[in-house]
């Protein structure tokens, strides 16, 4: 993406939702065997999970889809592995949400910011530039020096702005 230009954020409605989850563990594949992180199996599944259906997640959601696949599984479990998904830039954190996404561009540092639709739930990230050097810019001024940012706007998609 060209710096300061946010690309389309949310999914198409008829987007090919088998290829998205294809490219994102093809993608969490390649970026955890350049780092030499271990991929697991329980780590993908979670992935897949966070992938599902382009929503925010909780760690309990997640907790729930794996003990009916599974017989159970116990909250440590899946708060590590989404603390690895999360390390290795593959998903993001919701603050405002306490719930997880995927990321659109794992594996490169990038600024994240969040639309969050009220009615739906979608979620889309964007990376704009101008967001990140906005806020450096005028943190910077009054001396303090950012290091951990969340920007999370909630309002209506575009597909519910006209329903």
């Amino acid at each position: 993406m060209t710096a300061g230009v946010a690309r389309a954020a949310f999914p198409a409605e008829r987007h090919d939702h088998g290829r998205c989850l294809r490219e994102a563990l093809a993608t969490a594949e390649a970026v955890c065997a350049k780092r030499g992180a271990r991929f697991t199996e329980l780590r993908r599944r979670v992935l897949e999970i966070v992938w599902a259906g382009h929503r925010p997640l909780g760690a309990y959601d997640i907790l729930d889809s794996l003990g009916r696949e599974r017989g159970g599984a116990a909250p440590p479990t899946v708060y590590r592995a989404l603390e690895f998904l999360l390390e290795q830039g593959l998903i993001h954190r919701l603050e405002s949400l306490n719930a997880y996404i995927g990321c659109t561009v794992p594996g490169r540092p990038h600024g994240s910011q969040f639309l969050i639709c009220r009615a739906c739930g979608r979620v889309a990230e964007l990376d704009d530039a101008r967001i990140e050097e906005a806020i450096r810019l005028s943190a910077e001024t009054v001396g303090f020096t950012v290091e951990r940012k969340a920007v999370e706007a909630t309002g209506l998609c575009p597909r519910c702005r006209h329903d």
